[in-house]
């Protein structure tokens, strides 16, 4: 984890390096958020994790704030919105070459301890597996915004998009409540293109290692449209309506899936 972290933060910083002074101020795919506001995101959770807090927000929160994670997260952010975009790259290095030199000396105890995570309590290790995927995420988001797109194959995309996987049973029998018997193929194409199949059988909706021959209903899009929708990044009401998402089958289930797909907070 620690090696895919390495990764993924110096290619976070080879994209900032490449950012004109305009990039830094363009709007991203998350409510309120710039690019500078992506990358002190990261910033300051990584000094949560080095022990140190942020400034309270001065005031009320703003209306894309929903959740007492979101308002930590906008603390952080808050007090980096008045610097450069080179001042933020610049602490982001130095914040990152920090936590590196933590992980590489912790000890088997301090990777197995547990600490409250994003999915719940998890072990320290697990943590780190979440921020891989984190980092990775806000590095596409920031990509997208100042139409850079790059890195969606190789290991630390691989493994961002592994952990969505196992979501997909979530989604179709939690939030668009696949019936018993029904099945969703989720057919995926381009860079990343993959099969994911989920069968509902005995009141529980799970991911399939082997596709249904005639699946209640399958979706056709590419990767990036999926993991866009699974993170909340896009709507799926407008990506229906941009024809991004071919249903087949059963048009109201497919719907229900592609307007609740997304699964992460």
């Amino acid at each position: 984890m620690v090696d895919l972290l390495r990764t993924e933060w110096s290619t976070l910083a080879e994209v900032g390096d490449s950012l004109s002074d305009n990039d830094w101020d363009r709007g991203t795919d998350l409510p309120g958020w710039t690019v500078r506001d992506n990358l002190s995101h990261i910033i300051g959770t990584e000094l949560q994790l080095l022990g140190e807090s942020p400034a309270p927000l001065p005031g009320d929160p703003p209306a894309h704030v929903k959740n007492p994670i979101g308002e930590m997260n906008e603390a952080w952010i808050q007090e980096r919105r008045g610097r450069a975009g080179a001042a933020v790259l610049a602490e982001f290095k130095d914040v990152a070459a920090r936590r590196l030199a933590a992980l590489d000396g912790f000890t088997d105890a301090q990777w197995d301890q547990e600490m409250p995570g994003p999915t719940g309590i998890v072990p320290y290790s697990e943590f780190i597996n979440i921020r891989v995927m984190d980092s990775w995420v806000h590095e596409q988001d920031i990509r997208r915004a100042v139409g850079k797109p790059g890195n969606i194959s190789g290991p630390v995309a691989d493994h961002s998009l592994a952990r969505y996987e196992p979501a997909m049973g979530f989604v179709v029998g939690k939030k668009a409540g696949a019936a018993e018997g029904q099945s969703v193929v989720f057919d995926l194409t381009g860079v990343q293109g993959r099969t994911i199949a989920v069968q509902v059988v005995d009141g529980r909706a799970q991911v399939s290692g082997d596709s249904p021959s005639e699946p209640t209903v399958k979706l056709t899009m590419d990767a990036e449209t999926w993991w866009c929708l699974s993170l909340g990044r896009w709507d799926g009401e407008s990506v229906l309506a941009q024809g991004k998402v071919a249903i087949d089958g059963d048009q109201d289930l497919g719907s229900a899936v592609v307007t609740n797909l997304a699964f992460m907070i």
